[in-house]
Order: structure tokens, then C-alpha cells, then sequence
């Protein structure tokens, strides 16, 4: 299976559900809508424990990075309850994601420590370590190529 066939495969419900329409919305960074970021970084996540030999295990990895920044809002309206995103929007997207699907403590820590350093708390689990690394490399990369 390809990477993309896996991320489909393994993340189905969540790519189906009426919850992501909002990402598909929403830019996160640059032209990239919440959504792109998310594919992205599911398929950095898997790059990553491909290329490091990790052995992790790819639904978690995949379901992991699909929920990661699952807060569903345009954080670049100005509201109130927007203030501090990137400290807050991990704890959302857990809120969020809890509502809609099962999660284990991995996926848990993987959502709410993927903002780390911002959030000083460091990550647990392996998994949570490569999400926390491949969500900079996709932010960084869509923040530099913007335009």
C-alpha cells in the first residue's frame, strides 16, 4: 500500500466525517487549508518512521496527525475565544476528537504535546515525538513557501 492508500485506508472515518469539512475551510498556514496541513503531516509522520526504521504503528501515527489540529475554527478571525491559539488549540482538538472518536493515551499525547516547546510539556511516546517533528517541518515548509 502507498502511503496515501494507508492514510485513506487507516483515517477513513475521520476523512468522511461532516467535522472535517470545517478544515477543508479554514487556512492554517499560508495558502494551506487545516486540512492540507494534517494530510501533510500524516504523510510526514509516516515518511519519518520509514526512514528512521521505527516501527511505529501507522494507524495511530496516521489517526494522530489527522486529529492533531482537529479544533475546527478559523483561528484567524478575530474572536476572543481565538487568543493564544497555539498554546490552546491542541487541548480543543482533543476536546473535540474525544466527541467523535475512541482514543488510547498515545493519541491523546500526540494531540495535546505536538505544539511542544510551546507547550513545555514534552511528548511521551515515540509517536507523539515524530508528530511533534513532522507537524514543524510541514509548518515550517508552508510558512517559508507561502506564497
Amino acid at each position: 500500500m502507498t502511503k496515501k492508500e494507508k492514510i485513506r485506508y487507516y483515517g477513513k472515518d475521520i476523512l468522511d466525517s461532516k467535522s472535517i469539512q470545517i478544515q477543508k475551510q479554514c487556512l492554517q498556514h499560508g495558502k494551506r487549508t487545516v486540512f492540507e496541513h494534517s494530510l501533510a503531516v500524516a504523510l510526514m509522520c509516516l515518511t519519518i518512521n520509514e526512514f528512521l526504521h521505527l516501527k511505529l504503528n501507522e494507524r495511530r501515527l496516521i489517526r494522530g496527525a489527522l486529529l492533531h489540529d482537529y479544533f475546527l475554527y478559523d483561528w484567524h478571525v478575530k474572536d476572543k475565544s481565538h487568543r493564544l491559539h497555539g498554546f490552546r488549540h491542541p487541548y480543543f482538538a482533543l476536546e473535540n476528537a474525544r466527541k467523535e472518536y475512541e482514543l488510547d493515551p498515545v493519541l491523546e499525547d500526540m494531540i495535546v504535546k505536538h505544539m511542544f516547546p510551546l507547550i513545555p510539556i514534552p511528548p511521551k511516546y515515540k509517536e507523539s515525538w515524530v508528530l511533534c517533528i513532522a507537524d514543524k517541518i510541514c509548518a515550517s515548509k508552508e510558512t517559508i513557501l507561502r506564497k
